[in-house]
C-alpha cells in the first residue's frame, strides 16, 4: 500500500470508542457479582427444567 491510501481502520472506530466509553448518569448499573449470580441461577434453572421435562 502506498502512503496515500487510507484504510479507515482505526479512524472509523474512534467515534464508537468515544461513544461507548462515555459514562451516562441515567444508565442502569449492576454489580458484577449480581450478573454472575443471575447467570448461575439461570443455568441451574435450565438444568432443573431439563431434568423435570
Amino acid at each position: 500500500m502506498s502512503k496515500g491510501d487510507n484504510s479507515g481502520g482505526l479512524m472509523s472506530s474512534a467515534g464508537l470508542v468515544r461513544y461507548f466509553d462515555a459514562e451516562d448518569r441515567n444508565a442502569i448499573r449492576f454489580d458484577p457479582k449480581t450478573i454472575v449470580a443471575f447467570g448461575l441461577l439461570f443455568g441451574i434453572g435450565v438444568l432443573v427444567l431439563n431434568l423435570v421435562a
